[in-house]
């Protein structure tokens, strides 16, 4: 007998100090992040948001949320840093979830959802048409950026290191990365 696929309720029962995902009928439950995966998410979110979403220094016309529930379909994702271009989010709506798939997505990469955000949330992100994915790991200070072509993510950039970098979509600006990885890990 197959396993009962998870439920939205599956997810409120989980205790507030996890984070909770469905993926495929699947329920993962990952702990909070740890404060070098926090401090590199706010940051990346802090260095686009001045250029992509304010338009200073920058082009401007996105909209940026940290560990949104995205509800597409039976899926339940949080990415880490998510953004909408506002031609087709221009607010945020007053909604514990949502369900308009972004067009960018950062995943910070951590030894309990590597292996999730990597082979589980991809094919999703995907699916649902999500242009760009980043998988940041503040271990080895690597930054993977994906876009979309046909259906499939394909490898546009692999960058390790502090060194500054412009990156698809935001390529208009150079992301300071010594600043975004700062001291979290040696």
């Amino acid at each position: 007998m197959g396993k009962k696929p998870a439920t939205y309720a599956d997810l409120e029962a989980l205790p507030d100090h996890v984070v909770g995902e469905i993926v495929a009928g699947e329920l993962y439950a990952s702990p909070r992040p740890a404060a070098p995966h926090a401090v590199v998410a706010h940051r990346l979110g802090g260095e686009l948001m001045g250029p992509f979403e304010r338009g200073r220094g920058g082009p401007g016309g996105w909209l940026f949320l940290g560990e949104q529930e995205l509800h597409f379909r039976e899926d339940v994702l949080v990415p880490d840093v998510a953004g909408w271009r506002v031609e087709r989010m221009p607010f945020v709506p007053d909604t514990a979830a949502i369900t308009l798939a972004p067009d960018w997505v950062c995943e910070v990469l951590s030894p309990s959802t590597r292996k999730l955000d990597r082979e589980a949330k991809m094919p999703v992100y995907a699916r649902e048409g999500v242009r760009h994915v980043w998988l940041m790991d503040p271990r080895t200070r690597t930054l993977e950026v994906f876009g979309l072509r046909d259906g499939r993510y394909e490898v546009l950039l692999t960058h390790s290191g502090a060194a500054p970098v412009r990156a698809e979509p935001f390529d208009a600006v150079e992301l300071d990365l010594a600043f975004i990885w700062g001291r979290t890990v040696s």
